[in-house]
């Protein structure tokens, strides 16, 4: 093949630029983990986008906020991820199914990790609400899925990036606004979530392809079949 890594989960032409987007998520992380840390009620901010309650949702689209929900619990979550490491064993990308799988699990890792550090409720002690895993996960697997694919496609950086924040976008609105409207979040619980999912997939995906190249034998970063003198 020609002139990218057949098989990197990590575009080379978008690590810049996916490194300026998770030095600008994770202070939003960090910011407002620290306003609603101990919190129990809705902020501000919160308050502003929509009053939570636990039926701010009507049929029909209740059942498409449950269906979206249940993307996000375990069996629904499980289920999901089989799907997608299967599509990407059929279609030979073992490093892709390997990010689906690690993108998910370090992210939802990270955001039950900050659920913990930061304390904050919703409908009573004992139901952390911040950063939301259900967000979190499903904007990880939006992640692990575009990024080879802009690889693959061989795109530009603006292309590529395009390509990569609207799958997350789509992925983290989507399910976002399921927890909102389920009364399962806060809108900032939601927030907190998707940037989580873009300062840790983009990295998780670093790793992965690194890990990789190592265990093939590869120097980290050489494309398949150059020589020493390709300097590119």
């Amino acid at each position: 093949m020609s002139g990218r890594p057949a098989s990197a989960v990590l575009p080379r032409s978008l690590r810049a630029r996916l490194g300026l987007l998770a030095v600008l998520a994770a202070p939003v992380v960090a910011v407002l983990g620290v306003l609603y840390a101990g919190h129990g009620e809705p902020g501000r901010a919160d308050r502003w986008i929509v009053p939570p309650t636990a039926d701010s949702v009507r049929p029909p689209w209740r059942r498409v906020a449950l269906a979206m929900d249940f993307l996000g619990e375990p069996a629904g979550a499980l289920m999901l991820v089989a799907a997608l490491v299967t599509g990407c064993l059929l279609l030979r990308r073992p490093r892709a199914a390997v990010l689906v799988v690690a993108g998910a699990a370090t992210t939802v890792g990270a955001a039950t990790m900050l659920k913990h550090l930061v304390g904050r409720t919703i409908h009573g002690e004992g139901n952390l609400s911040y950063p939301s895993g259900h967000t979190a996960f499903l904007t990880a697997l939006a992640l692990a899925v575009a990024l080879p694919e802009a690889g693959r496609r061989g795109l530009g950086r603006a292309a590529g990036t395009s390509l990569v924040l609207a799958a997350a976008l789509v992925a983290g609105a989507a399910m976002g606004w399921a927890q909102v409207a389920l009364g399962a979040h806060y809108p900032t619980d939601a927030l907190g979530g998707w940037c989580t999912a873009l300062v840790v997939t983009p990295a998780t995906a670093w790793l992965v392809d690194r890990t990789a190249d190592r265990v093939a034998g590869r120097p980290v970063g050489r494309r398949p079949g150059s020589g020493s003198s390709d300097r590119r």
